[in-house]
């Protein structure tokens, strides 16, 4: 009889989180929800930070729960945390904290990032070839060391959320790559390092970051959780996209683009190389790592947040799968808007109401807005779609290739008329897959640490051959 390992991944995105118990037997992967809890920022005062008491017990809470769902005998193998990117917190030596954890959408960056743009973007973009945006973990800690220069004397170490998760699991302080990857401070020709250029711009003391590890190193066993005893903690892709690209089922050609849809719209491909140069700056294309310390091109189009934020201005909004399927049917049936939302504007980053944002922007324009829940649904999925397609064109013109299909993964590839309105505008078909892709990649890179899979490409073949699939075409 064919042994079954199990494995949990731990994945905390910026709006949920979920513990994933995965059951690897005859080559195929099932996933069972152990637990899911909701996830938010809380505002105290002028600045926004996450509430790591609470995720840490939902972690907890979830992992409980994993191992109460497996048979009888069987044993959890190991445990991996993914994240967002760039959001971390600061510690001493003990490893308790010393400064509180701030959330990516807070204001405070807004400073750094106007005085980078005016002088320093290109050659800060030269080294580590991630563009000037607003929530990069360069411009937070430079506003933390500027406004608290005495966290110098009492932080020792930096770690990105997945590391910290790792720590509190494991008791092993380490960055790893990907995630890392996200901080704008990755030296972007170096194979694993750290950007001198960059620490000595935003004045960030080397000392707080170790040599990133690669994706797949064990940390050690779970400490402190009496029911995961002997369970080992394996560092997978810390930033959450890059999970979720190594559980696409991609074609060896490298002609395929990978599209992670959800809060954020995550377009990117995987290469050798990264893309660089004053047009991928204007592009804002964030060369970022992949697991194997390769790199991961991409670029961040503003994704489901409006879909998500605009629900709060309406009373009838969708509360089940039911209302979410009768309001993207509403939404098909109505004429295709006749201009497409300007997602560049800063307006939409946090606004107070989505819709009246949108409005601002529509009126500006002299411009019609919608006339319900539906129309605006419309809008944004067309809008959002078209975004797509420029990150497609742009990456073609920068670098020659010429992709043949969008492979989609996350909350927007059950969303068809995202998906066909993508398809429309990139003129290229659309594989929207029926994967759990953050959770799917986590675990991929715990199976390869067990030994139980030979490497990615092996994973990805085994995985393609049960998943469930649908190609949206584009439509004239």
């Amino acid at each position: 009889m064919a042994q079954t390992i199990y494995t949990a991944a731990i994945d905390l995105g910026a709006t949920s989180g979920r513990v994933i118990l995965g059951a690897w037997s005859r080559n195929r992967l099932k996933l069972t929800e152990a637990h899911r809890f909701p996830n938010d920022y809380r505002e105290l005062g002028a600045h926004a930070y996450w509430e790591l008491g609470t995720f840490w017990a939902e972690v907890q809470t979830g992992l409980r729960k994993a191992v109460a769902l497996l048979p009888k005998g069987a044993k959890l193998s190991s445990v991996a945390v993914d994240t967002w990117g760039c959001d971390h917190v600061l510690l001493n030596d003990r490893g308790r904290l010393v400064f509180p954890p701030h959330a990516y959408r807070d204001q405070r960056t807004q400073p750094g990032i106007r005085a980078l743009a005016h002088q320093g973007a290109d050659r800060i973009y030269a080294a580590t070839g991630i563009p000037n945006v607003f929530y990069n973990t360069s411009l937070q800690l430079a506003e933390t060391v500027a406004s608290c220069p005495a966290i110098t004397d009492l932080a020792t170490r930096c770690l990105f959320l997945s590391d910290y998760f790792n720590y509190l699991l494991s008791g092993r302080m380490e960055n790893e790559l990907t995630v890392a990857s996200t901080s704008q401070l990755i030296d972007v020709h170096a194979k694993c390092d750290w950007s001198r250029t960059a620490l000595e711009h935003f004045h960030i003391p080397p000392s707080w970051f170790n040599t990133p590890i690669r994706a797949g190193t064990k940390l050690g066993r779970v400490r402190g959780l009496p029911e995961l005893k002997g369970v080992q903690v394996i560092a997978c892709p810390g930033h959450d996209t890059a999970c979720a690209y190594d559980a696409m089922p991609a074609a060896e050609d490298g002609n395929d683009l990978f599209l992670s849809s959800g809060t954020w719209s995550l377009v990117g491909f995987e290469s050798a190389t990264p893309v660089l140069g004053t047009e991928a700056e204007k592009a804002r294309i964030a060369n970022e790592r992949t697991g194997d310390g390769g790199y991961r091109p991409l670029t961040n189009v503003v994704g489901l947040f409006l879909l998500e934020q605009i629900m709060r201005d309406f009373k009838q909004r969708p509360q089940n799968e039911r209302a979410w399927a009768d309001l993207i049917s509403a939404a098909e049936k109505l004429p295709a808007p006749p201009a497409l939302l300007d997602l560049t504007d800063g307006a939409f980053t946090s606004p107070d109401s989505m819709k009246a944002a949108i409005d601002a922007q529509l009126k500006r324009r002299k411009l019609k807005a919608p006339a319900n829940l539906a129309g605006y649904t419309r809008l944004i999925c067309e809008s959002i779609g078209q975004g797509h397609a420029n990150a497609v064109s742009g990456f073609e013109r920068m670098t020659g290739k010429k992709f043949k299909r969008i492979l989609m993964v996350g909350g927007g590839s059950k969303n068809r008329l995202l998906c066909q309105a993508t398809a429309n505008a990139a003129g290229i078909p659309v594989v929207s897959f029926s994967l759990e892709g953050t959770a799917v990649g986590n675990i991929a890179r715990q199976l390869i640490a067990l030994k139980a899979v030979k490497d990615l490409k092996t994973f990805r073949r085994l995985l393609s051959a049960d998943l469930q699939q649908k190609i949206y075409r584009p439509r004239g």
